[in-house]
């Protein structure tokens, strides 16, 4: 068995884990100098990797491995700011200088958080900070996986960056469409007024198109400052199962002809604000409803999935509608984006503002079936 090669393909193929990871995150939070690092990267690793697979290279008596020594070459895993740690058998280390640096260790991890282990724990708190924990199996190994923790508040606060600036943009560009015809039915009004014998019928027809179109204005700038003055939630203990039953009575007296199920388990109270959640809720949970009800299948559906976790609580949203089209995906959360010819675009867009000043968050989770899911950490950690 030719040792140093097994090594060697190891410690590339957790580089490019790394580099991957980086990527997806420098994708998703705009950060184009690191995006294009760890492609240049990764795609430097691939030529290496492929390189190598068709050398001769001898055998020797060493027998490394970057998962069990912390003496095995760190310096490509050292360059990704995402911390790396390597999991096997309850035992955690530290593969790059990032995970060094927050685990305060040169090697092994000691105490290990226990949330590292347990595949189903998606987020962890450590050091008063939340992190997002990604895995990967390693190939042709036996209980062995590559975590990187990213950081989820920073992912937040530049998530909400590229969200305002491109509110602002949204903004500007919708008050200058409307502002348009204004202006153009202002002037036609005055100078049909300076006429010696104006047609005060055709005035009266601008006066009420112009008066219409100011309301319209009117109600899309107040729907911008509903968004943007959402106050601080009030968070309390809250019983979960209390928020569902109001919210299946009203959707029962709304949606008659959608079924709904609720699936959930006994659980603690939750701290959160309930006026607020139930606002959230109710929003996600009407836009479910009228993707089934319009899908026009022999039984609309909607399904609440609740679980309890220790670090945190998920409630998920599923129709049995017609699915999401995949250019639309990335829509359904910017505000005054809506497909209904009645809709007003702000019922997504309002849920999930109020999840993240809860410290949680609000995504589509699946477009067939679509399913949006809800998570509130159990300590809300809000700016």
């Amino acid at each position: 068995m030719d040792f140093r090669f097994r090594w060697r393909t190891a410690a590339t193929a957790a580089a490019l884990v790394g580099c991957g990871t980086v990527a997806d995150t420098a994708w998703r939070m705009g950060v184009w100098g690191h995006f294009a690092g760890a492609i240049s990267i990764a795609i430097w690793l691939a030529l290496t990797l492929s390189w190598s697979t068709k050398q001769p290279v001898p055998i020797t008596p060493s027998s490394l491995d970057i998962l069990n020594d912390p003496s095995a070459d760190r310096l490509l895993l050292d360059t990704a700011p995402t911390p790396m740690v390597a999991l096997e058998n309850g035992c955690a280390r530290a593969l790059n200088r990032a995970a060094r640096r927050l685990f305060v260790t040169d090697d092994r991890i000691v105490p290990a958080p226990a949330e590292l282990f347990d595949p189903q724990v998606d987020h962890l708190i450590f050091e008063g900070r939340h992190w997002r924990v990604a895995r990967v199996i390693m190939s042709g190994s036996l209980g062995r996986m590559v975590g990187a923790l990213i950081d989820v508040e920073q992912e937040e606060r530049t998530a909400e960056a590229r969200a305002m600036a491109e509110m602002v943009h949204m903004l500007g560009h919708e008050l200058l469409n409307g502002l348009a015809p204004i202006v153009s039915l202002a002037e036609s009004g005055e100078v049909l007024l300076e006429k010696s014998d104006p047609d005060l019928s055709l005035l009266r027809e601008i006066l009420n198109t112009l008066g219409r179109r100011a309301e319209g204005l009117q109600r899309f700038t107040g729907g911008y400052r509903e968004l943007a003055r959402l106050p601080p939630p009030r968070l309390v203990a809250v019983s979960i199962a209390q928020i569902m039953e109001d919210q299946s009575r009203l959707f029962l007296g709304h949606w008659p002809g959608v079924k709904l199920i609720v699936e959930m388990a006994t659980g603690p109270d939750w701290l959160m604000d309930q006026d607020q959640i139930g606002q959230a809720l109710w929003a996600v949970l009407q836009n479910a409803a009228e993707a089934a009800a319009n899908a026009g299948s022999d039984e609309a559906r909607v399904t609440v999935k609740i679980i309890y976790r220790d670090v945190d609580l998920t409630i998920s949203v599923t129709n049995n509608g017609a699915a999401i089209a995949s250019e639309n995906a990335t829509r359904v959360f910017r505000p005054f984006y809506t497909t209904k010819a009645e809709g007003t675009g702000l019922g997504l867009s309002l849920a999930r503002q109020i999840a993240l000043v809860h410290g949680g968050e609000l995504s589509l989770a699946t477009n067939v079936p679509t399913t949006f899911v809800f998570r509130f950490p159990s300590s809300p950690n809000r700016s």
